[in-house]
């Protein structure tokens, strides 16, 4: 049995009334994969920025080879030799490969930079792990799979012995998670030691040795990946059995809700490249679309577009017969409801309470208000309740700020405020009746199950196939390929702000899907077995 490398003995973390971490008790092992298991909430995120130095433990204590690690001091758990890898890279893409490896590396003292030096130590580093780069690109001119790469040489540059990996393959295609799988390979036979945090079961069984669940704040299990399997490790992280939802063929496809000609956006305002180029594309109701797609290639405009708050600069694009308004309160009015891509800083008003954030798209519904300055609290609380019942939304209450729900849970209420219409008006108030209370004729979902755990995730995928199955027209947005296979009655795939023919998920294959993620233009397909989730 190889030496433990990392002993993180009896952590305890309060906020408040709340226990983040319960007395845990880890152990990793050189050259070992530890997979790092749990739900939103159940303590990942505070027992890592413990062991990074980011928060301080209220109890326990951590050691590294063998030496106590100083709590609350990165820079002590960067020289013990942990390295950390967010899903959210940390990168500046107007400056070289090089320059961002390197970058606070040097004393700011020191009148020249090394670089020759630091240029050989980085292709060293690169060429012992496998991990092929070019010191002089820029990181704007790299794929998403490249900048990964970047962001592990980052760390290994720095001495890294232990590394942990937030989310890895979360805007990874299939390809570029292959490559990963075989660095990590590579890297575990050089010696690293890695804690690896991922929600796909799948990835956990091929890629770790252990893995380690909590649950509620506490660890509830540790076992052998080869003793465990996917459903062993759901009952673990959840506490009760999860039935993913079963794709089933669409019940009846009624007649186009939205319709996009030939459509172009400019990019956006903040200078990126995320733009549509002539996309084509028709929404039926009772039928999901899906979109698959490396992150960058289009989506956001996608989904801005079709939510109001881009503008397309050529084609057309018509919502039920009418030409499609860049206005997104008149868009919920004709009965567009949106999940949008980063449920904190778009989704919710992470201060005002979750009651106003349940009516927040419908405020000025006269259901909800009475001219432009008076809120009916009674009746936008009741809708709040009806929400947070309907969709489980747990948490402090109505009157907590919606920045204090899970991750999990916050999408649950964006969920219900998208999905649940207002109960009916009082009758013969013709202002109300102006406003719709039906249920959405269009949703757009972009990446609506990112970063939930099993439990939530398909508790949101139910969720979008009932809304199907009621006939709405449900767009979904996604980098997970195994939600796309799971819930599109049709796929079509973004590059480089293309759209391609949107065609029966039964004719696709997960590596085709995966070549046209990457750029390759994909006629046809193998036989479709492969494409069933």
């Amino acid at each position: 049995m190889n030496p433990n490398v990392l002993r993180l003995e009896g952590i305890t973390k309060r906020f408040g009334s709340l226990v983040a971490n319960d007395a845990i008790s880890l152990d990793l092992r050189a050259g070992e994969v530890l997979a790092l298991l749990g739900e939103n909430g159940a303590g990942k995120s505070t027992l890592m920025s413990i062991l990074f130095g980011h928060y301080v433990a209220d109890e326990g204590r951590i050691e590294v080879f063998g030496a106590p690690l100083a709590p609350g001091n990165p820079k002590a758990a960067l020289a013990a030799g942990v390295g950390m890898v967010h899903q959210h890279f940390t990168l500046a893409d107007n400056l070289s490969v090089l320059d961002n490896v390197t970058m606070g590396t040097e004393p700011l003292w020191r009148p020249l930079s090394r670089r020759a030096a630091a240029r050989a130590r980085l292709l060293e580093v690169a060429q012992r792990f496998g991990l092929p780069v070019r010191p002089e690109a820029t990181i704007g001119s790299l794929s998403v799979g490249e900048r990964q790469r970047v962001e592990i040489l980052k760390a290994l540059y720095r001495g890294a012995r232990i590394l942990i990996l937030d989310e890895p393959t979360a805007v990874l295609t299939p390809q570029e998670s292959e490559a990963l799988f075989a660095t990590l390979s590579q890297m575990v036979a050089q010696g690293l030691s890695v804690i690896f945090i991922s929600h796909k079961l799948g990835e956990v069984l091929r890629v770790s040795h252990r893995v380690a669940v909590l649950r509620g704040g506490k660890l509830v299990a540790e076992a052998a990946t080869a003793d465990t399997t996917q459903a062993q490790l759901a009952l673990w992280m959840v506490g009760h059995a999860v039935e993913a939802p079963q794709r089933r063929p669409a019940k009846s496809v009624g007649d186009a809700v939205c319709v996009l000609d030939r459509v172009s956006t400019a990019a956006s305002k903040s200078g990126g490249q995320d733009r549509l180029r002539e996309v084509s594309l028709t929404l039926r109701a009772g039928e999901i679309t899906a979109i698959a797609g490396v992150s960058g290639n289009g989506q956001v405009a996608l989904a801005e577009l079709l939510c109001g708050t881009r503008r397309a600069t050529a084609g057309r694009a018509q919502l039920m017969g009418r030409a499609l308004p860049p206005s997104p309160a008149r868009l919920v009015q004709r009965g567009v409801a949106r999940i949008p891509e980063d449920r904190h800083a778009v989704g919710v008003v992470g201060d005002l309470p979750v009651w106003e954030n349940a009516v927040s798209e419908r405020l000025r519904s006269p259901v909800f208000s009475r001219g432009a300055m008076f809120v009916k609290r009674a009746a936008a609380r009741l809708h709040a309740r009806r929400i947070e019942q309907a969709f489980d939304v747990r948490g402090a209450g109505l009157m907590a700020p919606a920045r204090s729900l899970s991750g999990g849970n916050m999408q649950k209420l964006i969920l219900g405020r998208a999905l649940l219409p207002p109960e009916q008006p009082e009758p013969g108030r013709d202002e109300e009746r102006r406003y719709p209370t039906q249920a959405p004729r269009l949703i757009v979902a972009h990446q609506p199950t990112w970063g939930l755990d099993i439990g939530a995730v398909a508790y949101v995928q139910q969720q979008l196939i009932a809304a199907r199955d009621a006939g709405a027209a449900v767009l979904v947005i996604s980098d997970d390929l195994d939600e796309v296979l799971a819930l599109g009655d049709r796929v079509a795939v973004m590059h480089g702000g293309h759209l391609g023919e949107a065609r029966a998920a039964s004719a696709w294959t997960r590596e085709a899907i995966g070549l046209a993620m990457a750029g390759a233009t994909v006629s046809t397909t193998s036989t479709a077995k492969e494409a069933t989730p």
